[in-house]
């Protein structure tokens, strides 16, 4: 294992990100995604040094699913910067056209929070208003919880090259935020998912690129058992995501055999650790006793959710 993350007590000048949106993973720069893991090491170690960095900002929290970690980290994300937040439930562009809803929100808040269905949903945010959107989930990406999962890992091996992350499951939009930011700082990715449940096809092309200037690796299988070997981090997610429950039953006679339990984690390395972005079913896509293990990590990403996105907050609303 790696020696810890170091830490400098101070942190270098918060440069803004240039897209000045997170719709998805590649919004960022290279450069400006280690900066970010960098920033959000710091704030996670320093964080009274934040206390009024975003004092006199707010945001507009828009969610169409329900959440606990994402919602809730990004309210207290931000108020405990300094700032505030509102938040709307429901179906966005339903009561009124989308583009009105974005230029409304436009002049009262410093940015917007989008929890989505639709891919496009975030991106027409983008469009009509001028203030940062960030992508708090859709169909095809989940920036913000691949930047806690690396902040997470980074923490636990003090670095990211050439460490294995395997995805168990369906190729989804988890695994591909986890693919295109893990190869882009020369991590190696393998994706063991069932027959029918692939992920997209551009996207894994697009991670390739990525790897093979980093240094790294990008592997798609149907074999659990030749996913997770040597593998240093085993992640899974839920058989059936939020807008898929009428494939349940049948998502649940495929997915079966890519249970990660005891026996799928004694063959990945040893020591590896095992992460779920939550929440879990226990007993479906992975058992109690690996949740609960010593090698678990769930909750410590859960935790740096609330640092990654602070760090995201101050690189796209900071003056």
């Amino acid at each position: 294992m790696a020696a810890p993350v170091k830490l400098s007590s101070a942190v270098s000048p918060i440069i803004p990100i240039a897209s000045g949106d997170l719709r998805r993973d590649q919004d960022l720069t290279l450069a400006e995604l280690r900066r970010l893991l960098d920033l959000a090491h710091h704030v996670k170690a320093h964080p009274k040094d934040y206390l009024d960095a975003l004092r006199g900002h707010s945001l507009a929290l828009l969610f169409e699913k329900p959440s606990l970690r994402t919602r809730l980290t990004f309210e207290l994300a931000i108020a405990q910067m300094g700032g505030s937040s509102v938040t709307q439930t429901g179906m966005i562009g339903e009561r009124e056209p989308l583009k009105d809803v974005a230029r409304n929100l436009d002049g009262w808040v410093s940015g917007i929070v989008a929890r989505t269905f639709s891919q496009q949903t975030v991106d027409d945010l983008a469009h009509w208003a001028d203030i940062p959107v960030i992508n708090a989930l859709s169909d095809l990406y989940h920036p913000c919880q691949a930047l806690a999962d690396l902040q997470t890992i980074e923490e636990r091996y003090g670095g990211l090259k050439g460490v294995k992350l395997t995805f168990i499951g369906d190729g989804n939009n988890v695994a591909h935020s986890l693919m295109l930011t893990a190869t882009r700082l020369g991590m190696h990715f393998t994706l063991a998912h069932p027959r029918g449940y692939e992920p997209k096809p551009e996207i894994v092309a697009e991670a390739r690129k990525f790897a093979a200037a980093a240094g790294g690796k990008v592997k798609i299988t149907v074999d659990p058992e030749e996913g997770v070997d040597q593998a240093d981090a085993v992640y899974t997610d839920v058989w059936a995501s939020m807008g898929q429950e009428h494939e349940a039953y049948e998502r649940m006679v495929h997915f079966e055999p890519y249970r990660v339990d005891e026996e799928l984690m004694a063959k990945a390395r040893k020591g590896a650790v095992f992460m779920h972005c939550l929440p879990a079913k226990r007993g479906q896509e992975t058992t109690d006793g690996v949740m609960e293990s010593r090698h678990s990590v769930v909750f410590q990403q859960a935790e740096n959710r609330l640092h990654a996105q602070k760090a995201l907050l101050l690189m796209l609303l900071h003056d």
